[in-house]
């Protein structure tokens, strides 16, 4: 089969597109044929030695990967939910070593759900690593109030615009920070609010907040603080700046916290059917070939991504 290989952490031109023997499914394992990938944040900065380079610096070969959508080929004898033919998406065995970035990906079971049939592979795709950290913010580590205020930085990016919908889903009024050009987008993604945050600081103008989910961290997070409601929370993603978040959110009178996303299937089930009724819909603002890695790469160091990037294979 053909992967992409990370020879060493560093610059895109470390990756290398060669051919190596299909994985050998373990137990409780699935076999997929990936027709589509999507590329994150996290992928960027683990090839560049970065996030998770120390967890797979051992790994040999090492591919980098977590996000796949694809056919069942090959079920081993105790899975039970899935059989061949099956088409699957998930978000496989993060973090830790996915290897999504190849034509055939070995797979936990209880990493995958059913692809919605009203979805591609594309979409199905792009609604794995960053719909599950929406997912997971606003359903396994806090619940969302009807009427909750909820402010969700970077809302037009990957995490951000599922963020958008899934706050919306679960009754919060959302305020969604983003450039001028994404305003349109924001709005569309059911935002009650956009709020451009080249125009001043978005502490200046924006209050009483009750919930805050931030993608950006440095000091975006402190500034955070200062927008939120006595005992409101700040969620903040990048882990380079959870040191200490939760000790000055207390001083604040709030609550701050860092958090990983999980490979989950039960929750992949649960946004599977968000997708299946349309309540959720992920936004592919570009698609690559495998052998434009390197582009993509590049496209999410930009650091201004609308929506998700995906590699079709």
């Amino acid at each position: 089969m053909k992967a992409i290989l990370l020879k060493a952490f560093g610059s895109i031109d470390n990756f290398a597109v060669e051919e190596i023997a299909q994985p050998v499914i373990q137990r409780n394992e699935v076999l997929v044929a990936v027709k589509a990938i999507s590329i994150n944040p996290v992928d960027m900065k683990t090839r560049s030695g970065k996030a998770l380079a120390t967890r797979l610096k051992d790994e040999n070969p090492v591919i980098l990967g977590w996000d796949i959508s694809g056919v069942v080929i090959n079920v081993e004898p105790d899975v039970k939910d899935f059989k061949v033919g099956d088409e699957v998406f998930g978000m496989v065995n993060f973090p830790g070593s996915g290897k999504a970035y190849a034509e055939y990906v070995a797979a936990p079971a209880a990493h995958l759900a059913l692809k919605p049939a009203n979805i591609t592979h594309e979409e199905a795709a792009a609604a794995t690593l960053a719909a599950l950290t929406a997912w997971q913010a606003f359903n396994t580590h806090i619940k969302i109030n009807l009427g909750n205020r909820v402010l969700i930085h970077a809302a037009a990016g990957g995490v951000g615009h599922f963020a958008v919908q899934i706050a919306k889903y679960f009754g919060g009024y959302v305020i969604g920070t983003a450039s001028a050009e994404n305003k349109d987008f924001v709005l569309s993604l059911g935002a009650d609010e956009h709020f451009d945050y080249k125009s001043k600081p978005f502490e200046e103008a924006i209050s009483d907040i009750d919930i805050v989910l931030d993608t950006i961290g440095g000091n975006n997070i402190e500034r955070s603080f200062e927008v939120v409601k006595e005992g409101g929370t700040v969620i903040t993603l990048p882990s380079n700046t959870s040191e200490g978040i939760v000790e000055k959110a207390k001083a604040k009178g709030i609550h701050g916290f860092f958090f990983m996303v999980q490979s989950n299937g039960e929750d992949m089930k649960q946004i599977a059917g968000l997708l299946e009724k349309g309540i959720i819909k992920p936004h592919v603002s570009a698609v690559y070939s495998f052998d434009e890695i390197g582009k993509a790469h590049q496209q999410i160091e930009t650091g201004s991504t609308r929506g998700k990037i995906i590699i079709k294979l």
